[in-house]
């Protein structure tokens, strides 16, 4: 699928190697002739290009992103497929000094800026804020089918009980927003001590930005308590970042309950590394 789509998109490249960490859609980058990169992209599915592009659509010009250069609705065989400009830089990581954590606070403050628009409608991008507890009752449920056949049954009925006590705990909704639901160090590029933007827009949603901080909480926030703070001082110098303290402990372990039913559907051999984490992350949550 992937000649096919380089030969699509006219790419005579010198090189194709596939990128790592990307979980869900199938990503390569290409090495052309004139030294520069491009990557192309083919969404794990129809609605997931179809948010994807919409995406693109409403943050250029107001987020850092890559250019789009192209895309491909797909065909019967084909999901779609984007041809996307390189940020020139690496994933986040924990190293990173705090001017770039308080970097990366405005970069996703400033995701958290754009509302739905109000000229025209959205095919793939859903706002869920009207029913956001709904929106969130549904997800868990739905992952809950997956994760009974996975854990201990007595750990699973922990879980389901743990989770109707605390969603009665959480605050007013905060929104409507967009929302990366991916938001994490993989998909944050960054050179030297400069962020230059966000990638991988398919999985985005109109709703509330508490469910958005717990990916970059896990896998960089919590490693150091001076990243932490300059990532909300950065947060809070575009928009009012929420309490939490408050929100963090319920989306910490929805998303590690859902990741497990997430590792399921896809595969728990080919996944078993997240899955073990993730196990390990909800047993810790649940003593």
């Amino acid at each position: 699928m992937v000649n096919r789509v380089l030969k699509h998109f006219g790419l005579d490249a010198v090189s194709v190697s596939e990128v790592e960490d990307s979980n869900s859609s199938t990503v390569v980058k290409c090495a052309l002739g004139n030294g520069e990169n491009v990557f192309v992209k083919i969404p794990f599915s129809k609605l997931k290009y179809q948010r994807e592009l919409e995406a693109y659509e409403l943050l250029k010009g107001r987020v850092a992103i890559p250019n789009m250069l192209d895309c491909w609705d797909g065909d019967e065989a084909c999901t779609g497929a984007f041809l996307l400009s390189e940020l020139k830089g690496k994933p986040l990581t924990f190293e990173a000094p705090p001017t770039v954590a308080y970097q990366v606070g405005v970069l996703h403050a400033s995701i958290h800026s754009v509302q739905p628009p109000a000229l025209h409608k959205l095919i793939g991008i859903d706002n869920e804020f009207a029913s956001w507890s709904n929106f969130v009752e549904r997800q868990f449920y739905s992952f809950a089918e997956d994760v009974k056949d996975v854990v201990d049954v007595c750990l699973y009925n922990q879980a389901m009980a743990h989770f109707e006590k605390m969603k009665q705990q959480l605050p007013s909704p905060d929104g409507p927003s967009l929302i990366h639901m991916d938001f994490r160090p993989a998909n944050i590029i960054v050179d030297a001590n400069k962020v230059l933007g966000t990638i991988d827009f398919e999985s985005v949603r109109f709703g509330s930005t508490e469910i958005d901080f717990t990916k970059l909480y896990r896998d960089f926030l919590s490693l150091d308590i001076t990243l932490f703070q300059a990532y909300q001082e950065g947060y809070n110098s575009i928009r009012p970042l929420i309490d939490l303290d408050v929100v963090l402990p319920f989306y910490r372990f929805t998303d590690a309950f859902n990741s497990i039913g997430w590792c399921k559907r896809r595969g728990l051999e080919k996944n078993a590394v997240f899955l073990e984490r993730n196990l390990v992350i909800l047993e810790k949550l649940l003593k």
